[in-house]
């Protein structure tokens, strides 16, 4: 992250004490020499996934930042892809890398600007961002803009085990983000640790859609056998 091309200690914090979407605007050129950026690894590994699924007609990529995601939506959709994100400084570079070939849309993913127009949304670590109560108003969002029988697909990796770093490490970050948004407004949401899995099935069930797992064998099985990653697959009816 301290690279010579990515964000400095200050940059960051300066980003952290904005809102979100003022941080982003601020990140957005140094944001692909980020961990935050969505590995290479996870976008082959959907893309695979999805493929005999496909192909799709019109693709969205939900919160899509720079555009990492839209290379998947590149090669799974015939007919048109569109990426959605609120940060105008993200969309900036998204338009530079990506050019007039994909469709960039300002819009806050709680209120999309698209009713039964979409075959396939994915979307990729973003979620973090939104808060357990919001997740309903946004899947609500999301089902609304698929057309019937359309998908809405996302990797979740399965959370560290309190006996490894990872654990504390997230834990520590999440507190830091509480105490930061109980004193100052606007707050930063980003939280790593409450998107849990099955709270979020239970949510997408409300909202009207079917919901798979499967797991992704690209990132293998934990101890107890179970996957460290799975996509899931949530299909309007």
């Amino acid at each position: 992250m301290f690279s010579p091309e990515g964000p400095t200690v200050r940059e960051l914090a300066v980003q952290a004490l904005s809102s979100v979407e003022r941080g982003y605007d601020l990140l957005a050129p140094k944001f692909d020499h980020t961990p935050f950026r969505t590995p290479t690894r996870v976008l082959d590994a959907v893309a695979k996934a999805l493929g005999p699924a496909g192909p799709f007609e019109d693709g969205l990529d939900l919160c899509c930042g720079t555009g990492a995601g839209l290379a998947v939506l590149g090669g799974l959709c015939r007919r048109s892809v569109t990426g959605v994100d609120f940060s105008a400084g993200m969309l900036d570079v998204a338009r530079r890398d990506l050019g007039e070939d994909v469709a960039l849309v300002r819009a806050d993913a709680r209120a999309l600007p698209f009713t039964a127009a979409i075959d396939l949304v994915v979307s990729f670590g973003a979620f973090g961002h939104f808060l357990p109560r919001e997740l309903p108003g946004l899947f609500a969002q999301v089902h609304s803009a698929l057309r019937p029988g359309g998908r809405f697909v996302f990797p979740v990796a399965a959370p560290p085990r309190p006996s490894s770093p990872a654990y504390w490490t997230l834990l520590g970050f999440d507190a830091v983000m509480r105490v930061r948004n109980a004193v100052r407004r606007p707050p930063f949401v980003m939280y790593y640790r409450t998107f849990r899995l099955g709270d979020v099935r239970r949510e997408l069930e409300s909202a009207g859609f079917t919901v798979e797992l499967r797991p992704l064998a690209e990132f293998g099985l934990r101890a107890d056998g179970s996957p460290r990653a799975r996509l899931v697959t949530a299909r309007r009816g």
